[in-house]
């Protein structure tokens, strides 16, 4: 049922209060909705996204609870990725420099994805919840997958070949070339890229399928 609250409960307090009535979409998914859905919220929000996830994706992901709340104000104004447990759900919408899309909990081994989706178009919504499956990937990447994917980029990188899809991964090429002139070597400035660039390329073909 949803949630009625006036207060700002922090990401990590919702998802634990609200933990035990998760409702089973999939074996591997379940949700928690802050407000009403209609059957065809779910079915927009929850059912097609996640039913579009290739058995092989899947494979590879813990447990997912999804939380859908109005709003996530960022903890002290901090960009998305940086002490995401502390940011908080809000039914009033915050100053647009603290607005979040998403923040994300690891509880035991389950991972708890929180979304924003007032004022959220759903074509959005859907890049957005790749993004962080992406993401969700990229910590349980088999090694053979990796190694592909990195001789790949070591190659692109050789060849000057601009193959970024997003701003992160070209971000963080430009400061992996800035700082580090062998690019052979392996360092934490190329993993940070290389499974920013896989996440990237992984989000971009999840959302056109």
């Amino acid at each position: 049922m949803p949630a009625e609250t006036s207060s700002k409960p922090t990401v990590e307090e919702f998802a634990t209060r609200f933990r035990g009535e998760m409702i089973p979409i999939t074996n591997s998914f379940a949700y928690f909705s802050a407000v009403p859905l209609a059957e065809e919220d779910v079915k927009q929000y929850l059912q097609d996204p996640i039913a579009a996830l290739p058995p092989s994706i899947c494979a590879l992901l813990p447990r997912i609870g999804i939380a859908l709340v109005p709003y996530i104000e960022r903890a002290n104004g901090k960009p998305s990725g940086a002490g995401r447990a502390h940011d908080s759900v809000s039914f009033d919408k915050p100053a647009e420099n603290r607005q979040a899309s998403v923040s994300r909990l690891a509880l035991d081994k389950e991972v708890t994805l929180v979304f924003a989706t007032r004022d959220e178009a759903v074509a959005d919504y859907h890049y957005v919840f790749y993004n962080e499956i992406s993401s969700l990937v990229t910590e349980h990447w088999p090694r053979e997958s990796q190694e592909r994917f990195t001789r790949l980029l070591r190659e692109e990188l050789r060849s000057e070949v601009h193959g970024e899809v997003d701003d992160r991964s070209w971000h963080l090429k430009q400061s992996l070339l800035r700082r580090q002139t062998n690019i052979r070597k392996e360092s934490k400035l190329f993993r940070d890229y290389a499974r920013q660039a896989f996440a990237d390329t992984l989000t971009l073909y999840l959302h056109g399928t």
